[in-house]
């Protein structure tokens, strides 16, 4: 019987293995649901709309995470809506945050630092632009992750530098050429009104900032609060007030035209050519080139610098954003996010945002992609922002400023510059005083409350 029962469950095998003869196919595994995770940033008009479409590349080029990018307005609309999610854990996994907000964030201990994710996995950050990760990295960790970096340049209209008989492949690089080249760019009609300004500069606290920072000066103490927690401005020293004396004199002249402190405002003049030069971030090139387009040739060129000296001694601060992830989120969001960052960091996916936007490749390899290296070679002006940002030393100037009341901090400086360029403070020294004594304050009670 035992023989008999061997043979039939032989032969019971093989006819399993003959054709026609498969055994019944088993019930398959059913695919994971990929990791849902929402994305808040705070980009609007044209440079919103690259943001969606890198989203949209990073959802169809895999299938464990869908991110769903939600505008939140702007970048202190969106900072204030995360601190009233936080009382209920209504936060998103990651989030964009303005450069202003790295101490804030960093102390309310609500993130968990990209160092984490890099250090676990062992990941390369070494093509990552060194003084980009510097302004976010925070206690020797990098708390979140650059995305876009921009910092400001001088934007001229070539036409009009022609027109006056200078060089329009030379624009001005110091205070005192700036105020040359503008007194021969400045026309007016019969009748005496100026139909033309030589440059017209926003009363913009990130421009201070910067022009502080060319000239190799502090913010605030302790090195800019990179070296120990800051805990007091110290920007109202002798260059502070001689660039505000410097900036007012161009504007008593009648060479800078007084447009007050919105960069909306001088960007519309340069761009209907009322004014031959102007200020903005690096981050609205690729908006200049269009407004150009088919009217004059567009310029660019570096922060004009108090002395030529300034430019072998200190550089630009980034502004912009970075991209931070949330704890408040369970693990497998947190992985997921992970995910989508390394996506946005990418050398393609920085080439793509660099060409559609002017925010520079975070990631230094997005600069030898052929469609960047094109994009260059039709429009060179792209390589001058870049130049400006390699030309910059890492060190803790250029770091910038590390304190918890900067939106604050700077309106504060733009109110203090405005009273003065009107008069209402008689002296820039009087008006630089009374704004690091309130910021100083400021930063103090944050600290205590940070304790």
């Amino acid at each position: 019987m035992k023989r008999a029962f061997l043979i039939l469950m032989v032969l019971a095998l093989f006819a399993g293995m003959l054709p026609g003869c498969a055994p019944a196919a088993q019930p398959t595994k059913a695919p994971d649901q990929p990791v849902k995770i929402d994305f808040w940033f705070a980009m609007s008009g044209k440079t919103g709309e690259v943001v969606q479409t890198m989203v949209k590349r990073f959802n169809e080029s895999q299938n464990e995470v869908f991110v769903t990018a939600t505008f939140q307005g702007s970048y202190d609309d969106e900072i204030n809506k995360l601190k009233a999610g936080l009382q209920s854990k209504n936060v998103p996994a990651v989030v964009q945050i303005y450069d202003l907000g790295t101490r804030l964030l960093t102390d309310l201990k609500v993130i968990t630092p990209m160092q984490d994710f890099i250090d676990k996995e062992k990941f390369d950050i070494s093509d990552i632009e060194k003084n980009i990760l510097n302004y976010y990295t925070v206690d020797g960790k990098l708390q979140s992750m650059p995305f876009n970096s921009s910092n400001p340049v001088l934007y001229y209209n070539k036409d009009m530098f022609k027109a006056a008989n200078l060089d329009p492949e030379k624009p001005p690089r110091t205070w005192a050429e700036v105020a040359e080249y503008s007194r021969k760019l400045t026309k007016k009609d019969a009748s005496g009104k100026t139909v033309q300004y030589g440059n017209s500069f926003a009363f913009y606290g990130w421009f201070f900032e910067q022009w502080m920072a060319v000239s190799g000066q502090y913010y605030t103490n302790n090195e800019n609060g990179r070296k120990a927690r800051a805990t007091e401005a110290t920007f109202n020293n002798d260059r502070g007030v001689a660039l505000l004396e410097w900036w007012k004199s161009m504007i008593d002249e009648g060479i800078s035209q007084n447009l007050g402190r919105s960069t909306t405002d001088t960007k519309k003049a340069f761009d209907a050519g009322t004014v031959a030069m102007t200020l903005d971030s690096t981050a609205a090139l690729r908006d200049r080139v269009d407004a150009a387009a088919g009217k004059f040739e567009l310029g660019v060129g570096f922060l004009p610098r108090q002395n030529e000296e300034d430019y072998g001694k200190a550089g630009t601060i980034i502004g912009g954003a970075s991209l931070w992830i949330l704890n408040a989120r369970p693990q497998a969001e947190q992985d997921a996010a992970w995910k989508f960052v390394k996506f946005m960091v990418a050398a393609e996916q920085q080439a793509f945002w660099h060409i559609n936007t002017g925010y520079y490749p975070v990631h230094a390899k997005g600069y030898n992609h052929p469609d960047d290296v094109a994009w260059r070679e039709k429009y060179p002006q792209f390589q001058v922002a870049i130049d400006q940002l390699h030309m910059a030393p890492t060190n803790n100037v250029t770091a910038g400023g590390l304190i918890g009341v900067f939106p604050e901090a700077r309106q504060t400086v733009e109110k203090a510059i405005e009273a003065y360029m009107t008069g209402t403070t008689p002296t820039a020294k009087q008006a630089l005083d009374e704004a690091a004594r309130s910021i100083t304050q400021s930063i103090q009670d944050y600290n205590d409350t940070v304790k």
